[in-house]
């Protein structure tokens, strides 16, 4: 029973979202309800369709394949009841900055969060996934939704097999576990409330996803964010190419990516970038050229529906082109920014920023040039792609001027709901979900063509850089050693809140305190990667570890 994906056909979140889950399997005489673990921690992405599931370690979920249980705590789970129904002009990612928020506020770390309210029948599901999604930004174990008819809905419409949603339906009806109107509300440890239409559009940023900016406060944040950062502004850097010519300046937006599953998974946000960038196109407007775009979606489905829009051709005149199906920006993986535009950045020591529909935004994460990152949804990356700096109040300000010399604002390309949801009906369609998924385990001539071993034991290679014969079990014991006290021990490191280092690659030759006294180190060394996070520390800065 053990299924391999071949690379390419999407990010493993949405893949199990779009296919491989179950709800309720059906195994042996026995029912039961569907759950996961996954060694990534957006695997929380499937509680979206009311199935439990998180990210653990690779120990754990070897554990797991090999038959045996993950044991846990019990956790405290707080109920979070969403009422009311999203505004004209908000999106799900809008949404899912304001949860993330809140979540973070109140302080959810270790616990499971569940979402329960009459605003749910108002969430479509692809919504639902984007919110579970961030469960690791907002600090919850799981972000979990019941399955109810906009579940059996998803089920249908993404091509599962009939005999699987009645069987999802029955039995969870016979096992009170499916929500309707007339659910009465669980007891939790604690409840949150948040009604749909309060939310307002937002972007998160700079550096983490919970610190989330409303957009009509976006260009008065960004100066506190340059005042923050930097005693003095830079001058603005002249950038030649050929005959032509461009500013950059504090704020230049030098990254715009249409990235990762949390949104590209949800139609509404990547078809309202499809119908911004239409609209945009056709109006005059270009990206400018100091933004290095991208467009990284979950599964080949999304560009089949785009394509299927006749939303592709903008998206790639705006230069949001396919770059793959996997995650890229929003794991430092946009590639480098152009040579002339990092040495600029460098010598005036310009704080430059990203926009991208990723989950997440911290310092030195997306691109070691690019200082300030925000998250935003699919449509507002493409608006900050054209305008091409943060220095901007989108309801204010243009974005550009039109062919004919007029002036554009976001009011006159961003799509209306109505617009919005009648390409979604004509273009999202189950058969496109089938043909791209009939063929979810056949790889490409590539994978094909890989030679497979053969036998019950894998037949470690020695010239292997990736799976090698653990060392430590070449002369491995079955009496357990003598247990010694552990004398002198002092911390290598201390850390504030946020900060994630790794020593695996470090040859740690001399660890020093700051100060007499201190609890505070620095750690002399050298470090074996070419982009480590402890490669450049100074002592100055060394509060930081």
């Amino acid at each position: 029973n053990f299924q391999v994906t071949p690379p390419g056909t999407g990010i493993v979140h949405q893949v199990n979202l779009e296919h491989l889950a179950k709800c309720v399997f059906e195994n042996e005489g026995m029912t039961y309800p569907d759950t996961v673990i996954g060694t990534d921690s957006h695997t929380t992405m499937i509680n979206g369709l009311g199935i439990l599931g998180w990210g653990v370690g690779g120990i754990e979920a070897e554990a797991a394949m090999l038959g045996q249980p993950v044991p846990m705590l019990v956790p405290e789970v707080v109920g979070f009841r969403i009422t009311g129904q999203l505004s004209e002009g908000t999106t799900g990612t809008d949404l899912v900055l304001t949860i993330t928020e809140q979540l973070r506020e109140l302080g959810v770390v270790g616990k499971f969060v569940e979402f329960f309210g009459a605003g749910l029948s108002n969430l479509p599901l692809a919504t639902r996934a984007t919110i579970s999604n961030m469960a690791p930004e907002y600090g919850a174990t799981a972000g979990f939704f019941p399955i109810d008819q906009e579940t059996l809905q998803y089920l249908k419409l993404t091509g599962r097999d009939t005999a699987l949603v009645q069987r999802v339906e029955t039995y969870c009806k016979l096992q009170n576990l499916f929500r309707t109107e007339k659910t009465p509300d669980p007891h939790y440890s604690q409840i949150l409330e948040l009604d749909l239409s309060s939310i307002q559009p937002s972007i998160s940023g700079p550096k983490r996803p919970q610190d989330r900016i409303e957009l009509s406060e976006a260009k008065t944040a960004w100066h506190t964010t340059l005042q923050e950062t930097k005693q003095t502004t830079s001058k603005a850097t002249t950038i030649e190419r050929g005959t032509d010519s461009f500013q950059l300046s504090d704020g230049s937006v030098v990254i715009a990516a249409i990235t990762s599953c949390t949104n590209t998974s949800n139609p509404e946000v990547m078809i309202g970038a499809g119908l911004l960038a239409k609209k945009a196109v056709e109006a005059g407007l270009e990206r400018k050229p100091w933004v290095k775009t991208s467009l990284a979606p979950g599964s080949k489905v999304v560009t089949r529906y785009l394509e299927a829009a006749g939303l592709t051709p903008y998206l790639n005149k705006l230069g949001f082109n396919l770059v793959g199906y996997g995650c890229t920006t929003c794991i430092g993986n946009s590639g480098p920014i152009e040579a002339d535009i990092a040495e600029a950045v460098a010598d005036n020591e310009t704080i430059v920023a990203a926009v991208l529909s990723g989950n997440r935004n911290f310092e030195g994460r997306i691109n070691p040039v690019v200082q300030a990152n925000y998250l935003a949804s699919p449509p507002l990356v493409v608006i900050y792609s054209l305008k091409g700096h943060m220095d901007f109040d989108p309801f204010h300000d243009s974005i550009g001027t039109s062919s004919d010399g007029k002036n554009i604002f976001m009011r006159d390309i961003w799509p209306t709901q109505k617009e919005i949801s009648e390409t979604i009906e004509k273009a999202v369609t189950t058969q496109l979900f089938k043909e791209e998924y009939d063929q979810a385990f056949t790889g490409d001539q590539l994978w094909q063509d890989l030679e497979t071993p053969s036998g019950g034991l894998y037949e470690f290679a020695s010239e292997s850089t990736y799976i090698r014969n653990p060392p430590y079990f070449e002369q491995f014991s079955l009496e357990a050693p003598e247990i010694n006290d552990i004398a002198n021990a002092r911390a290598l490191v201390k850390v504030g809140d946020s900060v994630l280092i790794s020593l695996l690659d470090l040859k740690v030759k001399e660890v020093l305190p700051l100060k007499e006294g201190a609890n505070v180190f620095l750690v002399k060394g050298k470090h074996a990667g070419s982009n480590g996070v402890l490669k450049s520390i100074k002592k100055e800065s060394a509060h930081y570890v």
